[in-house]
């Protein structure tokens, strides 16, 4: 059961800005990064469902950040049917992200009344995705799209939230521009989680891009 509310999960992604995403398949790397990210300021970060066993290793990440990273709020991206949805929130999932517009996962989310955000591609797909209730939705891919898609969509739906995924960097002219053009936050990933860096375990660096990326984050907004 989700340790935090979708409200919880909504107002944490809108004052914090970001959400850090990878996927690791050994457990005490996994949880290395997370602390890291941790320890840099983040209190969101989505574990992608992308290797065998991923569920196993969020089983026991999730764990980790309820005994020892209290404000942490975890979830997980990549969920591409109900069944893995419905897998994961057992497991403790606060929200959902999925790489398509799935309803059959927005059903499974509210029933539950977990934050679920769904990547679209078309404002017919966002308008469809906040019908099914969704309070972020996922800008994906987002480098493809930029940040003038979304200044286009905040034009007839300014009440729209979007969370750009891809093509986002921890430098001040990326987020500059993607903040500018109206988004509520943004989901970073190899460019902030370099593989380099966890390859040498240089964790400490990661906490860094962390903080910079969350201080650039809090001036621009």
């Amino acid at each position: 059961m989700a340790k935090f509310s979708r409200i919880q999960v909504a107002q944490t992604m809108a004052s914090t800005g970001m959400v850090p995403l990878f996927y690791h398949q050994d457990v005490e790397v996994a949880k290395n990064i997370v602390k890291a990210c941790y320890d840099g300021g983040a209190r969101l970060l989505e574990f992608t469902n992308r290797g065998d066993f991923a569920h196993e290793v969020f089983a026991e990440l999730n764990k980790y950040c309820l005994e020892t990273l209290p404000e942490m709020i975890l979830g997980v991206g990549s969920v591409t049917d109900a069944g893995a949805a419905s897998l994961y929130l057992q497991l403790g999932a606060n929200f959902v992200v999925t790489p398509v517009l799935r309803e059959d996962i927005a059903i499974v989310c509210n029933r539950k009344k977990v934050l679920w955000s769904p990547g679209c591609g078309s404002l017919s797909e966002i308008a469809r995705a906040e019908e099914l209730g969704c309070e972020i939705v996922k800008l994906f891919p987002g480098g493809i799209y930029g940040p003038d898609f979304v200044k286009a969509v905040k034009g007839p739906q300014p009440w729209t939230s979007i969370m750009p995924t891809g093509g986002v960097s921890p430098t001040e002219e990326n987020l500059k521009g993607w903040f500018s053009a109206g988004v509520t936050c943004v989901g970073m990933g190899s460019k902030l989680i370099r593989k380099d860096l966890v390859q040498q375990g240089e964790f400490d660096k990661i906490k860094s891009l962390t903080a910079e990326a969350l201080q650039i984050i809090k001036a621009i907004k």
